[in-house]
């Protein structure tokens, strides 16, 4: 810890330069849990040093991913929880590069904050580190800015960005998915970080509410809506060293709707079967509470399904079979037809 940095008159403004300090200190603990290979210096430095490993690699690819929690961060602050939105920030980036086949390798973190409050700093970023250890990703620094004024001191807000790593040869990019081809759906571990401005406002989340014990979740409503997101890159990296994956969709904000058609090109149509879908209670709480129609819901939420992609139809049973093996609850959810449509849900 620096001793000898302190300003009275920019603590007076709100602004404490020893409390960022000391939470340095706090969090080192966590962001060693995640050093890997690459990573050539620690936290506290200007930049981060990653080294990457180009062996076997013909022509490397950097792929990056930038994304937040957004509103999620409201159930953290009514549930005075904060050691779980760190893995929803990783897995909403990390989840991202995935699509294009690429390995995660660093992750680098963003937290302003009203009033920085060393202990709570680092219980934020005990969950950014246990995202990365799921991602198998180095945190390699980050930065913490107090901004008295701008937002409550209490509240924070909470983005980071993931840099990760693909042989130009292995890029997944849709260009070879063609008509017969099936759709493997990973099941999600809920609303994941995507949603939460309808959710909050169908459910009426408060401080009230958020304790709740809800029994068709069998948890209070806080604890189901506070699930990080599920981090698919151990699973997914099996399955892309067992098969032939062609096409990677995260399915986040805009739900099927919008995520399934980027992983296709133009004149291909995912056709995905409703029924083969198990809709998590979360989801059939949300709808039936607002009244939400069908199309808004799939337009919206991933409904039980956090990510999918497309593999040959001889390849379908191994895939399932390999990331069930990895941890996964994952089914045939549809297949890949000629046609102009995008996705349609049937």
């Amino acid at each position: 810890m620096n001793k000898n940095s302190y300003s009275n008159s920019y603590k007076e403004a709100g602004v404490d330069v020893t409390a960022g300090y000391r939470s340095v200190e706090l969090m080192k603990q966590y962001v060693a849990r995640t050093k890997t290979a690459g990573v050539l210096s620690g936290i506290g430095g200007f930049g981060g040093l990653f080294k990457p490993d180009f062996s076997g690699m013909q022509e490397p690819v950097l792929v990056s991913g930038t994304d937040g929690v957004g509103t999620k961060l409201k159930v953290a602050f009514l549930m005075d929880k904060h050691d779980t939105v760190g893995v929803d920030c990783v897995a909403m980036c990390v989840n991202d590069v995935l699509c294009c086949g690429a390995q995660p390798l660093f992750f680098l973190d963003y937290i302003a904050t009203g009033r920085n409050y060393p202990e709570k700093t680092a219980t934020i970023v005990s969950g950014i580190a246990e995202g990365c250890v799921q991602a198998e990703s180095a945190l390699v620094g980050g930065e913490t800015a107090e901004h008295p004024g701008l937002m409550p001191d209490e509240e924070y807000d909470l983005a980071g960005f993931s840099v990760g790593i693909v042989d130009r040869a292995k890029m997944i990019d849709g260009s070879k998915v063609k008509a017969g081809d099936v759709i493997v759906g990973l099941q999600s571990s809920g609303v994941h970080s995507n949603g939460f401005s309808l959710v909050r406002r169908v459910l009426g989340v408060d401080e009230t509410s958020v304790q709740r014990y809800v029994p068709e979740l069998g948890m209070t409503l806080g604890e189901a809506l506070l699930t990080p997101t599920k981090i698919y890159v151990k699973s997914m990296k099996q399955l892309m060293h067992t098969v032939e994956v062609k096409a990677v969709s995260h399915v986040t904000g805009g739900g099927f709707y919008e995520n399934v058609p980027r992983m296709l090109q133009p004149g291909m149509t995912a056709n995905i079967r409703l029924s083969a879908i198990e809709e998590l209670p979360i989801f059939s709480l949300i709808q039936q509470t607002g009244k939400i129609s069908d199309r808004d819901m799939y337009n919206t939420f991933n409904m039980g399904i956090g990510m999918c992609c497309v593999v040959s139809p001889e390849d379908a049973d191994t895939a399932v079979q390999t990331l069930c093996a990895a941890g996964e609850k994952a089914s045939v959810i549809g297949e890949i037809a000629a046609g102009e449509d995008g996705v349609v849900l049937c």
